[in-house]
């Protein structure tokens, strides 16, 4: 999910709430000011580090909104735990038999207008998310569902080709999934926000708006209390939700300061709770924050990368000579700050198979071989020596670009930074990214804990490849790695898959630079509760104030 501060969009994960609110409009939304009071009598507040660009489950793409998804909507399963074990939520069981997976729902979900949840709501929900009308980035995550592809590219015919998708609500209770093949990771995969229902008569009846806090329905442990977009986005807890008695918080009051040292002014300020968790601190800070005892710092499965425009940039001896002049070590210590580890692939350390997986990439030295890089760059017959570097406006991104501006002026490319707000940035990026686009700097964290998250994403397809990079041996291997059970073969395979990017014949249509750690600035009333997982989601029904 792309991250907000620095992660891509998944992916692979946050929120905020002020007073308690005594009443909410039955359609689940609410139009309270609200108030920052600080943390108190189960109200929190805490910095989203910058505005959702959506919160629609079949149109998010980032771990801002998918964090407030996660926590006004109940999904089937949870990842829970250190190992992200998948654990029942609205769905109180499931079987799996073969390619063939099915949820059995709880009897008491329901949405905060009072309609019971069903598997029709999945059913339908999935089905618009791999349409074709609504174009979501996501919708290769279903592919794996058979149909679903054909139903996604379809041109003509569309109605026959969704009644093929392979997902049927036998009964109100009951959600049959036919898949392409046995797929270990898809019990872990249905807990992504983009397998989430939604209320149809509510998206049916306000369209593109139904998410605005007055309109939308929801079925979580929280409700949408207020949006104010760009200031403050604020949740309260719904009392009607089917596990409420268990959940602390009253109410998360979010605000949304997308710079890094004013957000960290607010939190020792005591005007916020948490800041950091989306929205990152400012790296110059770290070394005084690192003793702080509000100063929290986890591992995350995520990468940090450059993508390359690669018809902008069609030449790999250029490619890989700006992947060697990167000094990824220097970005490290002298930049982010935050212990980070040099990447050496794609796919991040922490990930099962990842001793397997991960190419140890000659074009991804970790203190960079700039000689190299210029040798590399004699043999360009038309080098590119004007490059626009793209970023988001979030701590850190700046200085790590003007960094990498120094390197790659060593092999006579000048750089060109536009930063943009993170919305505008998202747009920018495509796919297909703009025309002005040569570079951009991104973030995955994962969605699931299996490098297929990471790796499917550079398939042709995929709403997530922003580099216009197409290798049909790629996709192939990633369809024989969908198709394939046994962990073993299927490591195998990603080591084939991260070989075609980055191996002695490596492409190199991205530039991985390091892998991901977590850090925030948390009240110690909430650092025992208010817990990151590897996947940078924050499940807020679980916080409690001490």
């Amino acid at each position: 999910m792309t991250w907000t501060r620095s992660k891509g969009r998944v992916g692979l994960l946050v929120l905020a709430m002020l007073t308690l609110v005594l009443s909410l409009a039955a359609c689940g939304g609410g139009d309270d000011d609200g108030g920052d009071e600080g943390a108190a009598d189960g109200v929190i507040t805490i910095n989203w580090g910058a505005e959702p660009p959506s919160l629609d489950p079949g149109l998010a793409t980032d771990t801002t909104s998918s964090n407030v998804i996660l926590n006004i909507m109940d999904p089937l399963v949870k990842l829970e735990g250190e190992e992200l074990t998948p654990t029942p939520s609205l769905a109180e069981s499931w079987d799996v038999e073969g390619a063939t997976v099915t949820f059995h729902l709880r009897d008491d979900g329901q949405w905060t207008n009072g309609d019971p949840v069903t598997a029709e709501d999945f059913e339908w929900s999935w089905k618009r998310t791999i349409s074709p009308e609504l174009a979501a980035d996501y919708a290769y995550q279903f592919f794996g569902i058979k149909g679903a592809a054909e139903y996604n590219g379809c041109e003509e015919n569309c109605d026959a080709l969704r009644d093929q998708v392979a997902v049927e609500a036998v009964d109100d209770l009951t959600l049959r999934v036919e898949l392409t093949s046995d797929q270990p990771w898809f019990i872990q995969q249905a807990a992504h926000h983009s397998f989430l229902a939604v209320h149809r008569p509510t998206v049916e009846q306000f369209g593109e708006k139904w998410t605005e806090a007055g309109n939308i329905v929801t079925n979580g442990p929280f409700q949408l209390a207020r949006w104010e977009h760009n200031a403050n986005l604020d949740l309260v807890k719904w009392a009607d939700w089917r596990n409420a008695d268990d959940v602390a918080l009253e109410r998360i009051n979010g605000r949304m300061i997308t710079e890094g040292t004013t957000a960290v002014q607010a939190f020792e300020a005591g005007e916020v709770d948490e800041v950091g968790a989306l929205g990152g601190l400012p790296p110059e800070e770290l070394p005084r924050l690192k003793g702080l005892p509000e100063y929290e710092q986890t591992p995350s499965l995520g990468t940090y990368y450059y993508g390359i425009n690669t018809e902008n940039i069609p030449d790999v001896n250029q490619r890989r000579a700006m992947s060697l002049a990167i000094d990824r070590r220097t970005i490290i210590d002298n930049i982010a700050q935050a212990d980070q580890l040099p990447a050496t692939g794609f796919t991040p350390s922490g990930m099962p198979g990842y001793d397997t997986i991960t190419p140890s990439s000659e074009w991804l030295p970790e203190s960079g071989d700039i000689e190299r890089a210029k040798e590399l760059m004699e043999q360009v017959q038309n080098p590119v020596t004007d490059v626009t570097l793209v970023i988001n406006d979030a701590p850190g991104h700046r200085d790590i670009a003007v960094a990498v501006q120094s390197m790659w002026a060593e092999l006579g490319i000048e750089t060109e930074i536009q930063q943009q707000e993170w919305a505008q940035f998202l747009e920018s990026l495509g796919p297909p990214p703009a025309r002005s686009t040569d570079a951009y700097r991104l973030g995955w964290i994962g969605d699931f804990v299996d490098a297929i998250n990471f790796l499917e994403l550079w398939t042709c397809d995929s709403g997530n490849n922003n580099t216009n990079w197409c290798n049909e041996e790629y996709d192939s291997l990633v369809e024989q790695a969908r198709g394939t059970a046994d962990e073993g073969e299927r490591f195998d395979l990603y080591s084939q898959l991260e070989e075609v990017m980055f191996g002695p014949d490596g492409e190199v249509p991205i530039m991985p630079i390091y892998f991901y750690t977590n850090v925030s600035l948390q009240r110690e009333s909430i650092k025992e509760t208010y817990n990151q997982n590897l996947l940078d989601q924050i499940d807020l029904s679980e916080v409690v104030e001490e």
